[in-house]
């Protein structure tokens, strides 16, 4: 197990495979790199190095408790990173972690080789549906415990990914992301966050990645994403939040494409 301090905060991450660098920053909910990577970290370690950092909020990672913001969690990247890479990275970021890959390129481009947001966003205010789900994230997560997982794996996936799996995998699901304190943390982070003001200091060739079918972050905030960030490219996965899940060969697809293109870096 390896960790870096960070402002007082004791930052877990692993790190495997070889190659080029690849860091992977998770999502909402306190289980961390573990549940969303375990099943696509393999994916990639034949011919990449894959470092998962492992958030505040997470049980992997042990901090003051604070309210999180972009920048601290920035920090907690930026620091695993010069700690365990050598030299430049592609850092992708999922969801809540999209927010955080976005501000580490925005305000470390030295750090930064290329970038990869899949189902972010910039910012939630303005959006009242993004708001409401997470209100009710946050309501359930305080009052029923069994009816928070079972909303977040609902809005997670897709409903045709949701059938084809049938009842018994789905109900596994619901246990991944428990609404722990961390958790809880996490989702009013993301009731708070807004990343506008760094889009435009993003140097790095990005690609962000939206899912059709997402009912957590709707794909017009992706195609927002895209449109804010100066020459990004952008791509469209037939499927719901989790969509490296969902459709796991040709989300792998997407990202080798472009961290393995010379052209993406300008080469």
């Amino acid at each position: 197990m390896a960790t870096v301090t960070v402002s007082g905060a004791r930052v877990h991450y692993e790190k495997t495979g070889a190659g080029s660098t690849l860091v992977l920053v998770h999502g909402t909910g306190s289980a961390g790199a573990a549940v969303n990577w375990g099943q696509t970290v393999p994916r990639f370690t034949s011919r990449h190095t894959v470092i998962t950092p492992d958030l505040s909020g997470t049980e992997a990672t042990v901090d003051d408790g604070a309210p999180l913001t972009a920048e601290g969690l920035a920090a907690q990247v930026i620091a695993v990173i010069e700690d365990a890479a050598d030299g430049p990275v592609d850092l992708l970021g999922f969801s809540m972690g999209a927010t955080v890959a976005a501000t580490v390129a925005a305000l470390r481009p030295d750090l930064v080789r290329r970038l990869i947001l899949v189902a972010g966003w910039a910012h939630t205010d303005s959006d009242e549906y993004v708001r409401s789900l997470f209100t009710l994230w946050q309501d359930l997560g305080t009052s029923d415990p069994s009816s928070f997982g079972r909303a977040v794996a609902t809005t997670g996936f897709s409903r045709g990914f949701l059938n084809s799996i049938g009842r018994a995998q789905f109900e596994a699901l619901i246990p991944n992301m428990p609404p722990t304190q961390g958790t809880l943390r996490h989702i009013a982070y993301d009731l708070r966050v807004d990343i506008r003001p760094l889009l435009t200091l993003i140097e790095a060739p990005t690609l962000v990645i939206g899912g059709t079918q997402d009912i957590t972050v709707p794909v017009e905030h992706s195609r927002a994403l895209h449109a804010a960030i100066r020459d990004s490219s952008y791509a469209e996965i037939d499927a719901g939040h989790v969509m490296f899940i969902e459709q796991e060969d040709a989300f792998t697809k997407l990202v080798t494409e472009f961290i393995e293109d010379p052209a993406a870096s300008g080469a």
